[in-house]
């Protein structure tokens, strides 16, 4: 599987950390930034790891940003992108099993490596039930054509 791995000046630390946890589990991992804590802005980086995902040279992204939110809401921008902020185990197996997401948002500010490492892993092994929800989805998309 290959990851597009990205966050803001807030969770270049826990960024930094899922990479470390991700090569061990021999995922593919493009880190598109940021590299350092100097300040930034999420919304550039929710652009790379979601254009990354939406054009097909990622299977799946991965955000952080201080809440999770802000990331989330710019990757949502970008067409085909179904991005989570996730703060339990379920709340990452239900993005997966049951809206197909594709990139996960994580708080740098609010969760500790322990917990990310945990979301990351039912990201990743959560396939989607497809059914009801594939239904579902087609809405979402046909959302995404749109002009009002």
């Amino acid at each position: 599987m290959r990851i597009a791995l990205g966050c803001d000046h807030a969770g270049f630390a826990l960024k930094e950390r899922v990479k470390e946890y991700l090569a061990g589990t021999g995922v593919q991992v493009q880190d598109v930034g940021t590299h350092s804590s100097e300040r930034v802005d999420y919304p550039d980086y929710a652009e790379k790891v979601g254009t990354a995902v939406s054009h097909g040279e990622a299977d799946r992204g991965i955000l952080v940003c201080g809440t999770g939110l802000g990331a989330c809401i710019a990757a949502n921008k970008i067409r085909g992108i179904r991005a989570a902020s996730v703060w339990t185990k379920e709340l990452a197996r239900l993005s997966r099993a049951h809206n197909d997401a594709n990139v996960l948002c994580l708080s740098g500010w609010y969760m500790d490596i322990a917990l990310a490492r945990e979301l990351v892993d039912i990201f990743l092994d959560t396939p989607f039930e497809g059914g009801r929800h594939q239904r579902r989805l087609e809405k979402i998309s046909d959302l995404e054509k749109h002009d009002p």
